[in-house]
This record gives C-alpha cells, structure tokens and sequence, in this order.
C-alpha cells in the first residue's frame, strides 16, 4: 500500500503542476517582474515601508499591530498570535506597497481562521516530524494508517492556508491602488503601470503559491511513505 501511495502522491503532484500549468522559470519571471527599474524608480517617491503599513492599517480601521522591519528575513508576514506584521527586506521592489497592503488583510482576516492556521499549521508539523522519527525507530507498528491521517490534516491544512492566502492576494492589489492614489505623489499614468505589474506579478504568483502550498503538504506525505517503505 505504501508503493501504491508513493505513485499516487507524484502523479498527483505532476498533474497539478500540469494542470495550474506551473514552470520553473515562473520563478524567474515573477523576480524580474518584481525588481522591474523603472517601477521601482516610481515606488521609491513613496514613504518608507513601515510609514506605508502604518498608513494602510489606518485605511482599514486596524490601528492595533506591531509593526516591525527585519533585513535578514526574505518574507514579509503576519503573525496573529503576536499581532505583528514583520516588513522583509523589500525595499528595492515595485511589490512591496502590495506586499505591505497583503500582510495589513491577513490583520483583518477572521481571528479565529488565523488562529486555528496557526495552532493547525504548527501541530501538523510536530506531528510530521514525530511520527517520521518513530517510524524509523520501528515504535510504530502499522504506518499506513499515519499515511492516512497525513493526507487528511494536509487536506486541512491545504483548504484553510490557500483560502487565508488567496483572500489576501486578490484584495491586495487594489488596496495598494487605493493607498498610492491617496498619497497624490504619483502621476496616473504611472500608477497604471504599477497596477500593470502588480497584474502581471499575480497571474503567475497566485497559481504558483496555491502549487507551492500542495507541493509542500505532498513532499512531507512522500517523506513519510518512503521512509515507511525503507524501514517496513
């Protein structure tokens, strides 16, 4: 059974990559898009990063957040259990007033869906890791019932994370609309042109995160078959 789930996993990940029609020079093309030069030039007449999180928390009635800036992390996010939102290093992109106005929605999204991601999120992990080390220490007797319970708090996992992410993709874009057109700094035209590349940037980055996300959840599934398969 635990060949059978191997095969089931790839296939599964090779008809997904197939049907959202994900390449890997995807990855190239959403960092081109992403230091674009001349988008870049136009954003840098805005505030600093955290002047623009501050502005848009005010935009959505939030004024409640920690916000804070770490260079060292390549990831902007929100962390609900502390109610901070923690500004990557972006400075050198058109993306990051998106960027910004994507992680100030996750602060509005429904508390207790963020919660339940982020206990959910964490215990799935532990559990992964857990049940992977007592798997090859031979303390657990019958894997194939842990293949189940992966797929099934991967399932939830997937559903909750992708519809918090997407949620906040979609609506991003025209609050970081909302917020450059506020500050009356940039001309129309070149608004268009960054609402243009925010576009363009999401086209390929919605499908490429919603990918990433199941990847992830099947790569960890595929870990524990095969080690199942090694020890057993």
């Amino acid at each position: 059974m635990e060949y059978v789930s191997i095969v089931v996993i790839i296939l599964f990940i090779v008809v997904i990559k197939f049907a959202l029609n994900v390449k890997l020079k995807d990855i190239k093309k959403i960092k081109e898009i992403g230091f674009n030069k001349e988008l870049n030039d136009i954003t840098n007449k805005l505030p600093e990063n955290t002047e623009i999180c501050k502005d848009i928390l005010k935009m959505i009635d939030n004024n409640t957040v920690n916000i804070k800036e770490e260079k060292n992390i390549k990831s902007s996010l929100y962390i609900v259990a502390t109610n901070s939102i923690i500004i990557a290093n972006i400075k050198d992109t058109f993306t990051r007033v998106q960027t910004i106005a994507h992680e100030c929605l996750h602060s509005v999204q429904n508390k207790r869906t963020l919660m339940f991601n982020f206990i959910f999120s964490n215990i799935y992990l532990i559990y992964f890791v857990l049940i992977t080390v007592l798997t090859i220490f031979k303390i657990v007797n019958n894997p194939l019932v842990h293949i189940f319970i992966l797929i099934f708090i991967s399932f939830i996992y997937y559903m909750v994370r992708s519809y918090l992410e997407i949620d906040a993709m979609t609506k991003a874009k025209y609050l970081a609309k909302e917020y450059i057109e506020s500050k009356n700094i940039i001309k129309q035209e070149e608004i268009d042109k960054i609402l243009n590349g925010y576009t363009n940037l999401n086209e390929l980055g919605i499908k490429f995160t919603c990918f990433m996300l199941a990847f992830n959840s099947m790569i960890k599934l595929l870990i524990y078959c095969i080690v199942a398969v090694v020890i057993y």
